[in-house]
């Protein structure tokens, strides 16, 4: 648990903005992103699911690797592979090396949906944030939350 001060270290008023800003745009894309992806029948989740699966090698990921990319508890991946299975774009196998492991698998349907998907969300990703910033801004972005990525992905390790 972190150490609790006795006076709290409050916002000035230019974080507080500079935090809400942060807040809202990327509540707001996610949000954005989600409605673009209806259309066909997925959610960011699903579609981050399929993305990392299409990239991994043999497009299968045990599922307990696919949670720690999705950020999502083995219990909640679950009942997202469950659906996704249901839909045709995933199946689960027996991990040969581990009888308790198993395997999410991309199927035949979840290539055929990425690659109809994927332009269609690359484009939404380029409308909504990239081509409203400068290159200049875009690198300075990744250089300004390089380091709270890299504290949080430190933190998550050690839990």
């Amino acid at each position: 648990m972190e150490t609790e001060t006795a006076t709290p270290r409050w916002l000035t008023n230019d974080e507080q903005c500079a935090w809400r800003t942060w807040l809202d745009a990327s509540k707001l894309l996610a949000h954005q992103l989600e409605k673009d992806l209806q259309p066909f029948g997925l959610t960011n989740n699903d579609y981050e699911i399929l993305v990392n699966l299409s990239e991994s090698e043999d497009q299968r990921m045990r599922m307990s690797d696919l949670a720690a990319a999705t950020l999502q508890s083995k219990s909640r991946l679950s009942h997202q592979i469950t659906r996704m299975e249901s839909a045709g774009l995933v199946h689960r196998v027996n991990c040969e090396s581990d009888r308790r492991g198993l395997y999410a698998v991309l199927t035949e349907a979840g290539k055929e949906t990425m690659q109809k998907v994927a332009p269609h969300h690359v484009d939404s990703v380029r409308r909504h944030f990239i081509d409203l910033l400068s290159s200049e801004a875009l690198a300075d972005l990744r250089e300004s939350l390089a380091p709270v990525a890299e504290h949080l992905r430190d933190k998550r390790g050690k839990i």
